[in-house]
Parts: C-alpha cells; structure tokens; sequence
C-alpha cells in the first residue's frame, strides 16, 4: 500500500543560503519531519497552479503558518499592526481550501490555516489580538513562541485528534477567529478567551488550529490527518 500523499503550503519569501539571495518557496523543515514520521508523504505546495487540479493528486492537504491574510479578504479594513501580507498566496491558498472542502479531503490547518479555513468559509479574523486581550501573551517577542494550555472540548473530533483536551501547546500569533465561519465550530480556547481551533461537522476531517504543533515532539494531530488521508487512498 503506497503512502498517502499529504500536500503543505509554503511560504515565498526572500531568502540567502549558500551565496544566494533571492525570492524562495520555503517551509519550516518540522512540519515535513512530523508528515513523515506519521508515515505519510509529505510534498511542499508553492502558490501556483490550478487548485482543482492539485487537490486530485493529494490524499490530504496542511495549510501552514505564514503571514497575515489581507483583510481586505474578509471586508475589513487593515489595521497599523497587519503585516507581511502575500495576496498571491491568500488567493492561492483560499481557493485551495475551497476546493478541497469540495472534495472532503482531509485538512488541517496550522495558525495561519486556520485563519485562512476561517476565512474561505466567510468568517472574520481578530486583527491584533493585544487590542482584545490586553496583552501579548499569544506572540511575546519575534522568533519566541509563548506556551501555555489550551481547553479543547471534549467529544470532538479536535480532542480526538489531539488525544487529550488540556495540551500545552506553541503560540505565535497576533490574529485570531473574529466570527466563524459558515459551518465552522469553536472546540478550543486560552484562558483569555481566544479562540484556538475549529472544525468543520459533515467532513472525515477538517480542522484548524490556531497553535503549532510542528514546533514539538507531539506528532498527533499529523498521525491523525495521517490516518485519514491512508482511507482516503483506498477509496
């Protein structure tokens, strides 16, 4: 049985390695590591191409963390803090979850992916998170990540995947889900009320989560999309 193939969004940034310095497709290296050690192929997805013809090659699909979605995107105007907007990639990547929403594949978004989940489902997005909290605990410094539990509700298929429903868990992030989304649940929040995860009812598995769970050794939300994406080979 051949593995499943788990697609993963990237960023596209300028980037120097070796003596280079130019635009590059990259993507933290964890979150292949964790694709892989869940016994799934990973395969980075720039953004480009036809998303409907992408998300017929794929047995599951990872939305990654990135920058802010522009919130022209959500009707909104864009507040001081909004920053390392790609509108390229938000239109790539909102037509990517559309189209895999379509077809019941497997998802999960990570961050960013959940804010874009949100969003493609005509939810809005909390612009900075300082503003409402009073603090920035979600994102303390650059290049930081805070960590502290999040409450998943038990039952869903968010604790589920988590295998708990009390995870500490990595934080970086200034946004988070304003209004849901058509369809869209709230099954984890911080203590400060943010929300952070969701889910989608009627799907085998579409789901987001505002932390990151490539920056740790837990790899289950990945064995969990993991072990979908295998079923959704044999169909």
């Amino acid at each position: 049985m051949p593995r499943p193939v788990i697609g993963i969004t990237c960023y596209v940034e300028v980037s120097r390695f070796t003596v280079w310095e130019m635009p590059t497709a990259l993507l933290p290296y964890a979150y292949v590591e964790h694709v892989e050690r869940a016994g799934a192929q990973p395969v980075i997805l720039p953004p480009a191409g036809d998303p409907a013809e992408l998300i017929d090659r794929l047995d599951g699909l990872i939305v990654a963390g990135g920058g802010d979605v522009d919130p022209a995107a959500y009707g909104a105007a864009r507040h001081k803090s909004v920053s390392h907007v790609r509108g390229f990639r938000d239109h790539a990547e909102l037509a990517l979850v559309r189209a895999a929403l379509d077809r019941d594949l497997p998802f999960l978004g990570i961050c960013r992916g959940l804010q874009v989940l949100n969003v493609a489902l005509g939810g809005t997005l909390v612009q900075h998170l300082p503003d409402v909290v009073g603090d920035s605990s979600h994102s303390p410094s650059p290049g930081v990540y805070a960590r502290f539990p999040v409450e998943i509700a038990p039952g869903t298929r968010t604790a589920e995947a988590a295998g708990r429903t009390a995870p500490t868990v990595a934080h970086y992030h200034h946004q988070a889900i304003d209004r849901l989304g058509h369809g869209l649940r709230a099954t984890a929040w911080s203590a400060d009320g943010t929300i952070e995860a969701a889910e989608l009812a009627g799907r085998r598995f579409a789901l987001g989560v505002q932390w990151h769970p490539e920056a740790g050794d837990d790899s289950a939300l990945f064995d969990a999309l993991a072990a979908v994406a295998t079923a959704h080979t044999r169909c």
